[in-house]
């Protein structure tokens, strides 16, 4: 399959990359790719993106950026950081993108644990993972062309322990590798409209 993957360059992306790679051609994008740049706020980027992979086979999300602060202080602009990017980026590169896709395609967005979990300070990040979720349930009853969606959940992954541990209290982690199994399943699976979990 010929698969584009945004947030390639990612602790996560890397993992997917590195899993899909012996199977599939995989393109690697991102904001810092130097093949395949794109600002996934960004319409204009986006199509852009598409207009250089040509047709693809699936498209892989491993990208977008959440606010983290306390509720009491954080303002509405902070709260749309994770609205404009990790949410709004994915969907534009789910609607632009389906209509780049091989029929039989399929769509992989990436929410995270505090959709159901919430964290302190983490009331961006639950509100965007569960929005995305929703837009992937939705979604998937709608796609034609044999096309699907679903979307992975992972919990804290143990490479990024040190750096976000504090925020996740007693939760469990799972590896980059370990997560990355779950995009493999929606590329390579027959399942659409999925929340996978890797808790």
């Amino acid at each position: 399959m010929k698969i584009l993957l945004v947030g390639a360059s990612g602790t996560l992306g890397r993992a997917i990359a590195e899993r899909l790679a012996p199977k599939h051609q995989i393109l690697a994008a991102g904001r810092s790719s130097a093949d395949y740049p794109v600002d996934i706020t960004d319409d204009a980027s986006v199509e852009a993106l598409f207009a250089r992979t040509g047709k693809l086979d699936a498209i892989v999300s491993a990208a977008g950026v959440l606010h983290f602060g306390p509720l009491p202080e954080m303002r509405p602009e902070q709260f749309a950081i994770g609205l404009n990017d990790k949410l709004l980026g994915q969907v534009r590169l789910a609607l632009l993108g389906q209509h780049h896709l091989n029929d039989g395609g399929s769509i992989t967005l990436t929410s995270g644990i505090v959709a159901d979990e919430p964290i302190r300070a983490g009331a961006n990040a639950s509100a965007v993972n569960r929005a995305l979720e929703g837009f992937v349930q939705g979604a998937a009853c709608e796609l034609q062309r044999g096309l699907r969606i679903n979307v992975v959940s992972p919990t804290l992954l143990t490479e990024s322990l040190e750096a976000y541990g504090d925020f996740f209290p007693g939760f469990g982690t799972v590896t980059a590798a370990q997560a990355a199994l779950a995009y493999q399943r929606s590329v390579e699976g027959v399942q659409s409209g999925r929340v996978y979990k890797v808790w």
